[in-house]
């Protein structure tokens, strides 16, 4: 015997004369005709080789392979409902790959909006996708419409951007552990003055560029700018490092600033940047808003967000995995 040539529909009609012990009963609840069944047993009983019932006048009843049959096919129609009810789940709830860009440090930030959308959106099977690529292409690609969404600690510009400011972001002074400005508890932006700037180049990141900019005319100076910066924590080891620079960074830079020969200080008067969501201007309203209440939280738990239903993430845009 092949073992594909067993059909299900076999199995099924097999059980079920093997429960009623009568065609005709087994027949209507199958809501088919008794003949049909009939010629679905015989052609089981020719494919696995084997008499699985005794026929008579009188009555039907299992032969001794036909009851060791059964327990075997009742386990393998089973497994083939749990497949069945897998797959209608699967398709009621299909995955959305929610495709992300973000500024370094925002990993807490993400995950808690991630598990806010899942509270509030109980049908939506979120599957996280992120983009590591320089600031201005994910701006490029949200605006696109190839990415969903950006977290930046810095307010962009755009065309075709929707940008939500939603929280406060410090902002402190990276320097040489070794420079006497470390040992103090603040310092002032134009106390820097002399020492180089390292910030991103404007065409990997305009946000950032622009604000640290902003930040020190604002102050009273234009800075000297060193060589730009890429990624932050390869930032703090070269000024730790190397010649006397300092940078504009982030005050949970501190946590690793220790071991990297760097320090990491507050500013007087303190200085913040705007953290904010970034999506494309082609997004529904309601979905920005229920995004904007999702990752502008600082707490766990649902957002109050008015008309953020299922029928809002519709219109979202998702890709379907």
């Amino acid at each position: 015997m092949e073992a594909d040539a067993v059909e299900l529909r076999q199995l099924r009609y097999f059980v079920t004369v093997a429960e009623e012990l009568h065609f005709g009963r087994a027949a209507d609840r199958l809501r088919v005709v008794q003949p049909a069944v009939s010629q679905q047993l015989s052609r089981l009983e020719r494919e696995v080789g084997l008499r699985l019932l005794d026929r008579s006048s009188r009555r039907v009843r299992l032969t001794p392979a036909g009851e060791r049959l059964l327990v075997e096919a009742r386990a393998a129609l089973a497994a083939a409902d749990r497949v069945a009810a897998v797959a209608a789940e699967l398709a009621a709830t299909p995955v959305r790959v929610l495709r992300v860009g973000m500024s370094p440090g925002l990993g807490a930030r993400l995950a808690r909006g991630l598990e806010i959308l899942r509270q509030t959106n109980s049908a939506l099977d979120i599957e996280l996708e992120l983009v590591a690529t320089p600031v201005v292409e994910q701006l490029a690609a949200v605006a696109r419409g190839e990415m969903d969404l950006a977290l930046l600690r810095a307010v962009p510009a755009g065309e075709g951007l929707q940008v939500l400011e939603l929280w406060p972001e410090p902002v402190a002074v990276a320097l040489p552990a070794s420079h006497p400005l470390a040992g103090r508890p603040a310092v002032r932006l134009r106390d820097l003055a002399a020492l180089p700037l390292r910030i991103p180049a404007r065409a990997s990141n305009p946000p950032f560029h622009d604000f640290a900019l902003g930040a020190c005319r604002a102050e009273g100076f234009e800075p000297r700018l060193g060589r730009p910066t890429c990624d932050a924590a390869d930032t703090l080891v070269e000024i730790g490092n190397g010649p006397p620079t300092w940078a504009l960074t982030y005050a949970d830079a501190g946590l690793d600033a220790g071991t990297l020969k760097a320090s990491v200080i507050q500013l007087d008067p303190p200085l913040t940047a705007s953290g904010c969501l970034v999506v494309s201007t082609a997004k529904a309203p309601t979905c920005v808003q229920s995004l904007g209440a999702a990752f502008g939280s600082t707490v766990m738990g649902p957002p109050e967000v008015t008309g953020s239903d299922g029928g809002a993430w519709a219109s979202w845009g998702w890709r379907v995995r």
